[in-house]
């Protein structure tokens, strides 16, 4: 179930990022490379930018994209690095993901990420996904257990929409939400989604005929 759900996950973030008519792609804890490179089959992705902390999944990432093949046809660049960081260079993208990654963040740490990705970073299009908590009990799973040893929190429904409707406030977004996988009438979906959409900038030209 687990492996299914990822693929719908990945699937769904695709076709998310290719109706917003993103070209240019942030993957942010990229992990592996699965959706990097899911990403790089498609030709409307132009430039894709993975970034992760593990060098060694950066590392598989690298290998399961073959780029170090001489054949290898580029558009795909890696980064070592933490999305916690403000990096200039990386603003002004289309889009960037955050797929199955907050999770693993410090919550002290999460102000940090917020100002990284959304102020300086600030994507057209932010994508993140996470565990719903409340969902836990159809996996079997007791209550205070996470689902990967890694994870730091796993939020209820009502506690993510808070977050994230306060990171849409500060920053200038509008934000709607999703399920993904089956859909529980008590408990909602095995992952939760948000979709952060950046407002256009005001437009304070004020000619007069």
């Amino acid at each position: 179930m687990a492996s299914e759900l990822h693929q719908e996950r990945l699937d769904i973030v695709v076709r998310r990022l290719l109706d917003r008519g993103a070209s240019r792609v942030l993957d942010l804890g990229c992990g592996p490379g699965e959706l990097l490179q899911r990403l790089a089959a498609h030709p409307q992705f132009s430039h894709i930018v993975g970034i992760d902390i593990d060098a060694e999944a950066l590392a598989a990432a690298r290998l399961a994209l073959g780029m170090d093949r001489p054949d290898h046809a580029g558009g795909v660049e890696l980064r070592h690095g933490s999305f916690e960081e403000t990096d200039r260079e990386l603003a002004g993208f289309d889009a960037a993901t955050l797929v199955e990654t907050i999770e693993h963040i410090d919550p002290r740490r999460l102000s940090k990420v917020e100002h990284a990705v959304f102020a300086a970073m600030r994507p057209a299009t932010v994508l993140v996904t996470t565990p719903n908590e409340e969902y836990n009990a159809l996996h079997g799973m007791v209550p205070g257990q996470f689902r990967h040893r890694g994870h730091r929190f796993e939020w209820k429904r009502a506690r993510f929409q808070q977050w994230a409707r306060g990171v849409a406030a500060r920053h200038g977004y509008a934000v709607s939400f999703s399920d993904i996988g089956p859909v529980d009438p008590l408990r909602g979906s095995s992952t939760q989604m948000a979709q952060f959409i950046a407002s256009p900038p005001l437009d304070c030209d004020t000619h007069m005929d």
